[in-house]
């Protein structure tokens, strides 16, 4: 059995409404397409089923009148420098919403990139 190799990596995590836009375009795909142009090893969208933000407003999939602003959180994992570098390339999306950087460790199987997921 071959041991994983593990190595140090940032997790950047943007919370961000399911209705946001930028140039009518919803901001998590904005995110995900400029992550990607940057080179980085990958980016995932998670639509949450509630939560609230500033506003303290609930937002949840069980009412039907408040639906259509779920939470989403885009979760991109890379090199700390490389993460570091693409927080520029996010500001003008980002105002206002919660950013957040977590160290973290990213695994790596031998033969296996990081993009199968």
């Amino acid at each position: 059995m071959t041991t994983p190799v593990t190595e140090p990596g940032l997790r950047l995590t943007v919370l961000v409404g399911e209705s946001d836009s930028w140039h009518h375009r919803p901001v998590y795909a904005e995110i995900v397409h400029r992550a990607h142009a940057a080179g980085l090893a990958g980016a995932s969208v998670f639509r949450g089923i509630e939560g609230f933000g500033a506003s303290s407003m609930i937002h949840t999939q069980r009412l039907l009148s408040l639906s259509e602003d779920l939470p989403v959180a885009v979760v991109i994992v890379d090199a700390e420098e490389a993460v570091r570098a693409f927080l520029p390339e996010i500001a003008e999306l980002t105002g206002g919403c919660p950013v957040t950087l977590d160290a973290c460790e990213i695994v790596r199987s031998p033969g296996i990139r990081g993009d199968q997921g």
